[in-house]
Formats: C-alpha cells, sequence, structure tokens
C-alpha cells in the first residue's frame, strides 16, 4: 500500500471514556464533523457511540444526514446552516437542528409544518465569539419567537448554546466573561418560558479544564481523537488522552547521489555531499502542507528527518545522510510518539499550524485502516 492512515478505534474510545469522566455531571457530546477531523465520520461515530456518548455533533445538515443513512438513531445536532437548507430533510430525521436567528427559526419552523412534525431546534447565543449566534440584543426576540412556534407545536427548543472564542487560552478574561453573558441569555430565555433538555457552552480545553462552563452537555470535537487543543494546556498524555491516527507510507525509491544535487522543484535542497535520498510518496494532493518544505519531520530508517526541498503534488524527498533503506520501508510521518515517530502536534510546530489542522487535512486519497473494532459498533 502506497500509504495508509491507521485509525485505532480502541484508543477513541478511551478517550471518549476519558472526556466522560472529565465531565462527569454532563452528558458527552463527539463531535464527528468534517469526516470527524478526517478520521472516517462513520466508524467513528460508531465507536464513540459504544464509549457513551449520547450525542454526535455534525456541522452540516449533510454529514447529519449521512449518519441517520449509515444507521446513527441516538440525539444527533448540527449547526451550520444557510437559507434553503435541507431543514424538512432534518426534521423528518429526528435530527437536531439551530438557529441563531429569526430567519433560520422561520425556515425551521416552516419545514415543520410542511411535515407536521415538530421540530427538535437549539437557540445558539453569540456570548462573544462574533461568528454564528444571535446577539444579546437580538436575543429577545428570536426567543419570543420561538416560544410562540413552541406554543404552537412547530418546534420544540431542546437546546440553548454557545461556543467560546479562547477556551484553549487559559486565564483568558473573555472565558469568564462569555460564561457571565450566557447565564444571563439562559435566564431571559428560562424567564419567557423556555425549558431546554440541555443548555452547552464547553469545547474540548473547556471540558478539561473550565468546569463550571460544563452545564448539561460538552461537545468535544479534537481531544476526541487525542490531540491536545491547547499545548498550552498540556499534552495530550496529561489529560488521558491518546493520538488516534497514524500516518505512513511506504518509500518509493531509495538512490544514492553526489554532492551538489538539487532535490525537488525550485532546488530550495542541495546535497551537501554524496548521500541517500529517500522518495516518500505522498504530498499536498495528499493532505500534506506544501509549506512543510524543508520543515516537516518524518520517521526513516529509526530517525527522524526533515523533508528536504519542496513538497510536491504526490511526494517529497527527504536525505538520509549515510544511513540506508530499501524501498517499500516504512515512512511515519506522524503517530502517537511511541516508536519516536513525529506526532500530529510536531507538525503543527514546524509548519506554523494547529494538530487540528494537521489530522483534517489528510485527503480521501489515502485509505483509512481502521483497528481496535473490538468491543462493537452498534449505535
Amino acid at each position: 500500500m502506497r500509504a495508509r492512515a491507521v485509525v485505532d478505534l480502541a484508543a477513541l474510545r478511551a478517550n471518549v471514556r476519558a472526556l466522560r469522566a472529565a465531565a462527569p455531571t454532563a452528558e458527552l457530546m463527539t463531535v464527528v464533523k468534517s469526516d470527524a477531523y478526517g478520521h472516517g465520520m462513520v466508524p467513528c461515530a460508531r465507536a464513540a457511540r459504544k464509549a457513551g456518548a449520547s450525542w454526535l455533533g455534525a456541522a452540516t445538515p449533510e454529514e447529519a444526514l449521512a449518519l441517520r443513512a449509515a444507521g446513527d438513531t441516538g440525539r444527533l445536532m448540527c449547526w451550520l446552516w444557510t437559507p434553503g437548507g435541507p431543514w424538512r430533510q432534518a426534521i423528518e430525521a429526528d435530527i437536531d437542528v439551530s438557529a441563531s436567528g429569526l430567519w433560520a427559526l422561520r425556515e425551521a419552523v416552516a419545514a415543520a409544518r410542511a411535515c407536521g412534525r415538530t421540530a427538535r431546534l437549539h437557540l445558539k447565543a453569540d456570548t462573544g465569539l462574533g461568528r454564528s449566534g444571535c446577539q444579546p440584543a437580538d436575543w429577545p426576540a428570536l426567543v419570543d419567537e420561538a416560544r410562540a412556534a413552541e406554543a404552537e407545536g412547530a418546534i420544540r427548543v431542546t437546546g440553548l448554546w454557545s461556543h467560546f472564542a479562547c477556551a484553549d487560552e487559559p486565564g483568558h478574561p473573555s472565558i469568564g466573561a462569555q460564561l457571565s453573558v450566557f447565564r444571563d441569555m439562559v435566564a431571559h430565555a428560562e424567564r419567557a418560558g423556555l425549558r431546554p433538555e440541555v443548555r452547552h457552552l464547553a469545547n474540548s480545553p473547556a471540558t478539561l479544564t473550565v468546569p463550571e462552563s460544563h452545564f448539561d452537555l460538552v461537545r468535544t470535537g479534537i481531544a476526541t481523537y487525542g490531540i491536545s487543543p491547547s499545548p498550552e494546556l498540556g499534552a495530550a498524555a496529561d489529560f488521558g488522552l491518546r493520538p488516534v491516527m497514524t500516518l505512513s507510507a511506504a518509500l518509493a525509491s531509495v538512490k544514492r547521489v553526489p554532492g551538489g544535487h538539487g532535490v525537488s522543484y525550485g532546488h530550495r535542497y542541495v546535497t551537501p555531499g554524496e548521500t541517500t535520498l529517500a522518495l516518500v510518496p505522498v504530498g499536498y494532493g495528499d493532505g500534506i502542507p506544501r509549506h512543510a518544505s524543508g520543515t516537516g519531520p518524518v520517521l526513516v530508517a529509526g530517525k527522524w528527518r526533515t523533508i528536504a526541498g519542496t513538497v510536491a503534488m504526490d511526494q517529497f524527498v527527504v536525505d538520509l545522510g549515510g544511513d540506508t533503506a530499501a524501498p517499500g520501508d516504512e515512512a511515519v510521518l506522524f503517530g502517537p510518539g511511541d516508536r519516536g515517530e513525529p506526532t500530529a502536534e510536531d507538525w503543527a510546530r514546524a509548519v506554523g499550524s494547529i494538530a487540528y489542522e494537521i489530522v483534517t487535512r489528510i485527503s480521501a486519497r489515502i485509505p483509512r485502516v481502521y483497528v481496535g473494532e473490538d468491543g462493537g459498533t452498534g449505535n
């Protein structure tokens, strides 16, 4: 196999259990958006359910509908809506939908009336992140219209929620500020007569470090996959988490070249002397960042190497110096680190990004190979 991403579902289940233990008074939503952060949405969703995730979270309605099509029957929420979205299909599939403003609420209500079902709907408050969510000044109008639609039977407001901006920065003043605004907006909604099943604000870092934000439900994304939501908060192992994905490839070529030999496009690397070059057959078409050129770490022949020269669409080169290897030998780009290989966090530091991006961008051209599936895959 040219390359593969091994996904350890036993590690994922253990991570879900660790996150449940970190928020023992709340239910847990495992976020599986963007193909489970590149790990494979359906297998990861099933593993999370097996480990006790009572909710799943998806960004888009298409993701949520795909989970239903794959047989998931538990509580499931999606939140990234645009006008004209598949509201009716989501409502008929018993998916919890979200509204950040009156347009979304009205589309959900219209769809519920059209299909003769009561929509399960969460109202999202903008407590300071500045993305989606209803501003505090507009909240009373949204709450009042939602309450009227609920009295009619078109919707049931099942959740009130918001999202942190800086929970991955310990002590950031916005954390307390957002908590305060959220409490106020929830209190207003409840005074107006809304009785949500769940109030939820905490993401992965808040689940691990801000217990006062747990409320009724926590939403854990990146931590599920064994990656620390912020190195400042600690490494994954500090929270009892284990990286789930290991990305590797088989060397496609190994050859001796003389000193002064240019390597890859632009000759940004020139061999300092006679050496051995190994070709790793993955590139930016597979999700390897092109800006990892000259910086990306790889374990080959028992040692860390750095990408030599430019990452191409399908391949990159490493200089083995005086070491030897053979075509077919394994190059490990990242994994848990048990064998001395780099981690996704090492890659993030090398390219000036975050580990979220490193795992999520690995393309579908690289097959996912699932291990640790014992223990079942049922909902």
